[in-house]
């Protein structure tokens, strides 16, 4: 049997754009890609031995992409070309599925595609112009997925501050005979948030959790909600705050703790429930997205 060891994979936006991982108590950092045109979300196959991640591009250039690297850091490949979607953000890579999905911001979309990058599908859009692209409302960021329960989860982060913020949640496939435009499965789970961005989902304990950023108290937060809960009625249950511009959540469900960073280059390891919080690294540049993984002992 391989020997494994567990490793945070880590995306910085600044110094050019890299990916770097490290072991879950902050020490071992080792930079493995570099040149990356603002990176936002990242997920790891260790099963496939690749690193997949998102990069933002330039907006008005309409030339967000996605690429891969082996976990070492090799055979760099651009499987979602420039342009295949508009400004990839996070993205969650569905084992049982083999797909990718990731919000598509100033696309205003959810889109997924194989893990080749073919087959690129768009599955909620939430507009199509010029002017709606200037309605942060519907831009989409985080997304996570059931695929027992066959759901799809997004966030639709609205502006700065504004507390428009939503977490939605509709099919993992199109309805017969509709478009991605005017999906009549779509339910809104939560609104009125300051800013959600990520999203991440702990299915035993049919557990929703997500980074808020936004104005204290409820913003620049770490949250969580039962999937599920009685009556129907969901409620933020704020973990933490004080978070600098909160952006990538991961879930370490076998240990029970979840890593979060923010933009002032902090990661942050917690209990699940929000105890316990440390701080694992900071000053570490502008922080964007982070993975856990187990992954072969002999890999960086």
């Amino acid at each position: 049997m391989t020997e494994r060891r567990q490793r945070l994979f880590v995306l910085e936006i600044s110094g050019g754009g890299r990916v770097f991982s490290v072991n879950p108590d902050g020490t071992d950092k080792r930079f493995l890609v570099s040149g990356c045109r603002f990176p936002d979300g990242v997920a790891v196959d260790a099963e496939a031995g690749h690193i997949y991640w998102t990069n933002m591009g330039s907006p008005p250039l309409d030339d967000g992409s996605i690429e891969r690297v082996d976990l070492d850091g090799g055979n760099r490949t651009t499987i979602v070309p420039d342009g295949g979607t508009h400004t990839p953000k996070q993205l969650h890579l569905e084992a049982v599925g083999r797909k990718l999905y990731w919000g598509d911001r100033e696309g205003m979309r959810v889109m997924r595609c194989d893990l080749d990058g073919t087959n690129i599908e768009t599955l909620v859009r939430t507009g199509r112009t010029d002017s709606d692209r200037r309605d942060e409302t519907r831009w989409c960021v985080g997304v996570a997925v059931d695929p027992d329960a066959g759901h799809l989860y997004w966030s639709q982060k609205g502006p700065s501050d504004a507390g428009l913020g939503k977490i939605l949640r509709a099919g993992i496939d199109l309805p017969a005979g509709e478009s991605a435009d005017g999906r009549s499965d779509v339910e809104v789970l939560l609104q009125g948030l300051p800013e959600p961005i990520d999203l991440q989902l702990d299915l035993t304990e049919r557990t929703l959790y997500w980074t808020d950023r936004g104005d204290p108290p409820r913003g620049n937060s770490v949250n969580r909600t039962p999937v599920d809960p009685p009556g129907g009625r969901r409620e933020p249950e704020i973990l933490w705050t004080h978070l600098m511009e909160g952006i990538g959540i991961a879930l370490d469900l076998d240990d029970g703790r979840l890593f979060v960073t923010d933009m002032a280059g902090t990661v942050y390891a917690a209990d699940l429930d929000g105890s316990n919080r440390r701080e694992i690294l900071i000053v570490q540049g502008n922080l964007t997205g982070i993975a856990h993984a187990l992954v072969p002992a002999e890999e960086p």
